[in-house]
């Protein structure tokens, strides 16, 4: 017979460090999954023991909002307190679907009723899932358009206002939802714009739980201003100096025109007392193979130890570096699932097989 748990001793067992970084607080989580195990409890089993299952739709209220640019915010929102995790495993990355009302007055008659339309939209929290007690989303605001609007919503929320969310089901990459245990040692990420979000949470597992994973960012944006996380980003370079780098890629300026106002070289003591360059590394332009050489890990062919690539960003940016996200036929009249189709563009021309690209 073993020994029963309960949700507050579980919570005993869950060891919370805050690190104070320019005003961002980083909070690294440590479950003992051994724990669970040997009390014969799945995290889903304790979801639904708890009566708040993460699959359900659900209210979350906003504890804290940091804005990170003009139309850029994290935004922090508080975990029932039935259930000490966002999702189902502590290692495993989450998505949530943020389900949002629009009412529309009609200004031109007080005769005609309003009407309310119904949106959502899919968010990866920027939080390690492990972290107890709350998940943190980086929003970007949107005006308003048919159809859309999420992001505008949730920006201008205030601390104390709910959203109504569900968990969605894990993502399978390459077959499995998980992250770790996968021989990925060498491991690039292409991100664009906000497609950061997804790569923060694989990256904070990877750099935590995976003590022999290297990974390569290279981030894309239009100019230096619009780099989102870059604290969180040059946090973790300076505790991970020997494991992490970033790589920035400016399209909507020249490197004549940059060096003119970028800052000079810079050192810094990393976390484990080393000397390091912190200089920001750039490259201009959309992408190329050979920025490809120089900023992500080499194709498996190439290197010893397994690769992947992952690729997050707008529809047009997935499709240039690796060919697009395609849908499976349509089901009972709904959309078909997602599925990553053939390798393309610029990860095919650099010889990356379609087994260690996987595409947002």
């Amino acid at each position: 017979n073993k020994p029963k748990m309960t949700l507050s001793s579980i919570r005993n067992f869950v060891n919370v460090s805050h690190t104070r970084c320019s005003g961002v607080f980083i909070t690294m989580a440590t479950v003992t999954t051994s724990l669970l195990s040997s009390a014969g409890m799945a995290t889903s089993a304790i979801s639904s023991a708890t009566g708040s299952a993460p699959q359900t739709l659900q209210p979350y209220k906003l504890l804290a909002k940091q804005q990170t640019s003009h139309d850029s915010a994290i935004l922090r929102f508080a975990l029932p307190e039935t259930r000490p995790l966002l999702g189902n495993d502590p290692d495993v990355p989450t998505c949530i679907k943020v389900k949002y009302t629009h009412t529309v007055d009609d200004e031109h008659s007080a005769d005609e009723p309003s009407t309310s339309d119904s949106y959502s939209k899919s968010y990866s929290p920027i939080s390690h899932p492990s972290t107890p007690g709350y998940f943190e989303l980086l929003v970007k605001s949107y005006p308003y358009t048919p159809g859309g609007g999420v992001g505008k919503f949730l920006v201008d929320l205030s601390v104390g206002d709910t959203i109504s969310a569900a968990v969605k089901s894990e993502r399978l990459m390459h077959g499995s939802p998980a992250v770790l245990e996968r021989n990925w040692k060498n491991v690039g990420m292409v991100a664009g714009g906000t497609g950061i979000a997804p790569h923060i949470q694989i990256l904070r597992i990877l750099l935590r739980d995976d003590p022999d994973a290297i990974v390569k960012l290279l981030f894309i944006n239009r100019h230096s201003e619009d780099i989102l996380l870059k604290t969180e980003l040059d946090a973790l370079v300076r505790q991970y100096p020997r494991r992490f780098t970033v790589t920035y890629s400016l399209t909507g300026v020249t490197k004549e025109e940059h060096d003119r106002v970028k800052g000079p070289s810079s050192m810094d003591i990393s976390a484990t007392g080393e000397l390091i360059d912190t200089s920001d590394k750039f490259e201009y332009g959309r992408g190329s193979v050979d920025m490809i050489r120089r900023a992500l890990p080499p194709p498996s062919s190439q290197s010893e130890t397994g690769t992947m690539i992952f690729v997050c960003g707008m529809d047009g940016f997935v499709e240039h570096w690796s060919g697009p996200v395609m849908r499976a036929p349509s089901l009972k009249g709904k959309k078909g699932p997602k599925i990553q189709g053939p390798l393309l563009g610029l990860l095919k021309d650099a010889g990356y097989d379609a087994s260690e690209v996987f595409k947002y």
